[in-house]
């Protein structure tokens, strides 16, 4: 059966299955680049200010959607393990549902509170009015951004991680075609580029619905799948609704932490700004593996493959943890390098400060590694509750020693207080997995 992670060599499957999302994110991480770079250089200093400051925004709605895909993700994921394609196809037209007027109402509301968040996101004057034109066009891709994300959540948790990156792929090259059509010959300014997101947002979102519709049969939802079971909406709704809330926490963390940097002065925002791009591109792909993993664990839940779990278990630690402490040590000896080919030689205190962030936390990548597999195992087994858990103890950690700390040692509390964090959330997800885990595991009732 297609994208059937429940047979088959553990580990070949997990990084196959895994390497399309990689390449898929690394694909993004390119095009966000290239258009900064079209933006700054042909439109200016205003209209990149206007796009960069819009970008937090952007991203933290992005992720509620994905949290929220994620969590049926994991659902469909279960019932494929199951077999149970009837189940699945309703959880199909539940979730949509659900989800797309969760969207709507989030769409709407960002439209109402523009001249609010204009002014919460501290937009200054000469850039207001930029801003506020590109938000006003880019809003309008929230309800692309929710298609996409939903039917290559869907296909992963059948197995297919390939075909969304193929969409992907088509999009970040119609996107860049369309941003200099837009902005050189055209003329249209941050209109033109938030057009050219939404456009190509919109070709790989419904792009791949009709993917889905026309090649999966078996995922064809019907007039018969169209009903309202109790169960399968409570579980919708908890995965879901648990899976967003850990990516809000996780975002409201990360804005947490940058308001007490920005305190530290210019030179130290620049360093973290630039340090943070580096980790977040070096730690990307052990994120993804987590996901994957998660589908893997899902299907075998559902196929009640305990020990084929527990193999799982053993393995994605293993690949993590090696992948992990390779590139975590390479970042921690280049890191100057690293630092000064973004940030310019010619900048060399935030260098230095960037290359102490990157050698107090890229070396315990590794921790950061597990964390993730457990986030995408106790999502997988049903419990994502135990997620937020997971994230509270890892961001609150990191928070509440950055505050407390940072006023009487500076900035590199801040920084050390990142692993710790790790350390701290690795150490409850382990505790509760050697102590609940197996029930987890075996308890795959309907």
């Amino acid at each position: 059966m297609r994208g059937d992670l429940t047979q088959g060599g553990i580990t070949k499957g997990l990084l196959l299955f895994a390497l399309p999302l990689v390449c898929g994110n690394l694909l993004q991480q390119l095009y966000n680049l290239v258009d900064t770079w079209l933006v700054g250089r042909f439109l200016g200093e205003a209209a990149l200010a206007a796009v960069g400051s819009s970008y937090i925004l952007m991203t933290f709605l992005t992720s509620i959607l994905l949290g929220l895909c994620m969590g049926s993700s994991a659902y469909f994921a279960i019932q494929f393990g199951r077999r149970d394609m009837a189940r699945l196809r309703q959880g199909i037209f539940q979730s949509f549902l659900i989800i797309g007027g969760l969207t709507l109402v989030l769409n709407l509301g960002v439209f109402l509170a523009l001249p609010w968040i204009l002014q919460v996101l501290r937009i200054p004057a000469e850039v207001l009015a930029p801003a506020r034109t590109y938000l006003w066009w880019v809003f309008w891709g929230i309800a692309a951004t929710f298609f996409y994300n939903f039917f290559a959540s869907l296909l992963r948790a059948v197995g297919d991680s390939v075909t969304p990156l193929k969409f992907l792929g088509v999009s970040v090259v119609l996107n860049i075609g369309l941003d200099v059509l837009f902005l050189l010959p055209m003329g249209l300014g941050v209109m033109g580029a938030a057009l050219a997101t939404v456009l190509s947002q919109y070709t790989a979102g419904l792009g791949l619905a009709l993917y889905a519709w026309k090649t999966v049969p078996h995922l064809r939802v019907g007039k018969e799948d169209r009903t309202w079971e109790v169960s399968s909406v409570r579980s919708i709704l908890s995965l879901s609704l648990f899976t967003c809330l850990q990516q809000s926490v996780m975002n409201g963390g990360i804005l947490a932490i940058q308001g007490l940097v920005n305190s530290f002065g210019t030179t130290v925002m620049a360093a973290f700004a630039v340090a943070s791009k580096i980790d977040t591109l070096c730690y990307m792909p052990i994120q993804d593996f987590g996901n994957a993993f998660s589908t893997f664990v899902g299907q075998n839940y559902g196929a009640g493959r305990r020990d084929r779990i527990q193999k799982g278990v053993v393995r994605a630690a293993a690949c993590s943890a090696a992948f992990s402490l390779a590139v975590g040590l390479l970042v921690a000896w280049q890191a100057p390098r690293l630092m000064a080919f973004f940030a310019g030689a010619q900048a060399v205190e935030a260098v230095g400060v960037g290359t102490g962030f990157l050698r107090i936390e890229a070396p315990f990548y590794f921790a950061l590694g597990i964390l993730f597999l457990l986030y995408g195992y106790f999502r997988a087994v049903d419990r994502p509750a135990v997620s937020v858990v997971l994230t509270v103890c890892s961001l609150g950690t990191r928070v509440a020693l950055a505050y407390a700390l940072s006023p009487f040692l500076g900035v590199t509390v801040i920084w050390a207080a990142i692993p710790i964090g790790w350390f701290f959330a690795d150490a409850v997800g382990l505790f509760l997995l050697r102590r609940e885990g197996t029930a987890f595991v075996i308890s795959h009732n309907t």
